[in-house]
């Protein structure tokens, strides 16, 4: 897509609303394509970077018009408060958590990534987990959300909501990683096999609802479960897109069974971490692109000077929204 065509897709109000509901209370990133390393964009001068409005998500994107940005990303966990840096510090800061599992894979294994999902879903099914769980395609994978208010007052008065979050995410892991493990075998070798990971972390972004894809010309929507056997590539046109907006349901305390049971069992992401973080990814590591690793051995680093330059006219250009000056120092 050319960037006009961006800008319009992000002009749609379908487009905006999904986002901003999402994002709001969630720190957001912003992603601008790069040939080389990944650039990101999470605060506006010394504030981290939120969209809580409509109109906030063609404000960010004309704050950064110089660089592009294509891709929305939002933080698992909703916060009280997004003033400063120091509040995403602090834990008792945060109001919500959503549990995410990263299934990734290859697009044209599509099939292959649902029955990984199917894996996670079934098991949240058994725990009684059902109204408040929805699919988002993200680019070649899928990520699988138990909505963040599925769970009671009590329980999120009695533990912070990334333990709860992370817990969940690697609780179930653990008990569906043979059926995946066994699912990964075909892709055994591939470039990008298939893997469901546990990403839960303080300040990991995960891809918003109808966001278009970092590297393809797909958007990022959201299905339920029971939609699960007609789903098509197809739907991932951003042109033609079939979204449903029915991921923000939710039932208040219905994962609060399969929560106490994962705390007892994993004790928290606040505990792993402080004991050395214990994440669990199942399925086969990546093998690397040949073509990359030439690239990488090719590849020239920047000089000091030149990337000083750089970050004063990035830093320059936010503030100010001045380009022609901010080309000068660059």
């Amino acid at each position: 897509m050319e960037y006009n065509e961006v800008l319009d897709y992000y002009s749609r109000e379908l487009v905006k609303k999904e986002i901003s509901d999402y994002c709001k209370g969630r720190w957001v990133a912003l992603e601008a394509p790069s040939e080389e390393k990944r650039t990101f964009f999470r605060y506006i001068g010394k504030k981290p970077l939120k969209v809580e409005e409509e109109r906030d998500v063609e404000a960010v994107l004309k704050r950064f018009k110089f660089f592009k940005p294509r891709t929305f990303y939002a933080t698992a966990n909703v916060y009280k408060k997004l003033d400063s840096k120091e509040d995403l510090e602090e834990p008792d800061n945060i109001a919500l958590s959503s549990p995410i599992w990263d299934v990734d894979n290859e697009l044209e294994r599509w099939k292959q990534t649902l029955e990984a999902a199917t894996a996670i879903i079934e098991e949240l099914e058994r725990a009684g987990v059902v109204k408040s769980v929805f699919l988002k395609w993200s680019g070649r994978g899928c990520h699988v959300h138990i909505h963040e208010k599925a769970f009671s007052p009590e329980l999120l008065k009695e533990h912070n909501p990334l333990d709860i979050s992370y817990s969940i995410v690697e609780y179930v892991l653990r008990r569906t990683q043979d059926k995946i493990k066994e699912l990964a075998k075909s892709s055994e070798g591939a470039k990008r096999p298939l893997a469901v990971e546990n990403d839960m972390d303080l300040k990991r972004v995960f891809t918003v609802p109808l966001s278009l894809y970092r590297s393809l010309d797909l958007a990022a929507i959201c299905f339920k479960p029971d939609e699960m056997d007609d789903f098509s590539v197809s739907w991932l046109d951003p042109h033609e897109l079939r979204h449903n907006i029915r991921w923000k349901e939710y039932e208040i305390g219905e994962a609060d069974d399969i929560a106490k049971r994962a705390l007892a069992e994993i004790g928290g992401y606040f505990k792993a971490k402080a004991v050395g973080m214990v994440r669990t990814r199942v399925g086969v590591p990546a093998t690397k692109d040949k073509r990359s690793e030439r690239f990488e051995r090719k590849a020239r680093k920047l000089g000091r000077f030149q990337v000083m330059g750089l970050l004063q006219a990035a830093r320059y250009y936010v503030l100010k929204g001045n380009l022609e000056k901010a080309k000068s120092f660059g």
